[in-house]
């Protein structure tokens, strides 16, 4: 009897404390943007300096997949392209010798006339040379369309390959595992020797500088909440105290669920309720999923 009555009193006493003017106005969880990092190439992992807890800055190279593959593919390609460019054609030492015909031929035309005006050359001289001339002319486009043509043909097929050796070389890069963002190692996946796979999960990295409190708020309060509004949050000590941090709502649910089912009592859970964001700066004291509290200033 003594022991339901002790039980009474206490639950009593809880009621009481709950419904004062200091409980709080939401409660919820800490959490964070976690970003998984995947490979983006197939192979044995040659290096991964990847640690859980570790803090990681951005493009940091964090490990490398063996690319052994990839660079003969594109030692291939490379000689690939000189075989090509080795049929090249040269185009101008072959025109300069017409063009060095067509001269001489322009200059024997001027002592021709030369000639003709003292009357020791004939019309027939003349007009043999301007043939000859224009014979060279014609050999002249004819042999520069023929070369053009060559050569347009022939960087036709140089140009595929070199958008392979382009592909390739973007598969090289993707060898590099690059950190995507700071953060600190949640979990490490896998460890260095291990074949990996295109997409396979490697770490999971969050930004812990930043922590968003998830809280879950009544219809009757949305009125006095907006985003961009700040807030006290507050979070338990050792001591039994409260903690108490500044925060920003960044993120209100538009869309009424019902209350999660982390929510101990069923008369709690088919209550209708709103999620939103807030935003704290972690001074170290944070951890996800750590539980909070938000208090909306007065």
């Amino acid at each position: 009897m003594k022991t339901i009555l002790t039980t009474a009193a206490s639950l009593m006493l809880f009621a009481a404390c709950k419904s004062g003017n200091d409980a709080a106005d939401a409660y919820g969880n800490f959490e964070s943007t976690e970003v998984i990092v995947s490979a983006e190439a197939t192979g044995r992992l040659l290096r991964f300096d990847v640690e859980e807890g570790q803090v990681l800055a951005e493009n940091a190279v964090v490990g490398g997949i063996d690319s052994t593959q990839l660079h003969l593919r594109k030692a291939q390609l490379g000689a690939n392209i000189k075989a090509v460019q080795s049929r090249m054609p040269e185009v101008n030492p072959q025109l300069a010798v017409i063009r060095q015909q067509i001269a001489t031929q322009q200059k024997e035309k001027a002592r021709i006339e030369n000639l003709l005006k003292a009357n020791a050359a004939t019309p027939k001289q003349l007009d043999d040379i301007n043939g000859a001339i224009a014979l060279l002319e014609k050999q002249y486009a004819s042999t520069a369309s023929s070369l053009n043509t060559q050569v347009s043909g022939l960087s036709s097929e140089t140009q595929p390959l070199e958008y392979q050796v382009a592909q390739v070389k973007d598969q090289l890069a993707q060898t590099r595992i690059l950190n995507p963002a700071n953060g600190t190692v949640l979990v490490k996946y896998v460890e260095a020797g291990e074949v990996v796979n295109y997409g396979k999960p490697l770490y999971k990295l969050a930004d812990l500088r930043t922590m968003y409190l998830r809280a879950y708020i009544s219809g009757d309060q949305l009125a006095s909440v907006k985003t961009g509004q700040a807030v006290n949050v507050g979070i338990d000590q050792l001591d039994g105290t409260i903690k108490q941090l500044n925060g920003t709502i960044s993120w209100i649910s538009s869309e009424a669920e019902f209350t999660p089912k982390t929510v101990q009592t069923r008369e709690e859970r088919v209550h209708q309720v709103y999620a939103l964001k807030v935003r704290v700066s972690n001074d170290g004291s944070l951890k996800i999923g750590m539980p909070g509290e938000m208090r909306i200033a007065k």
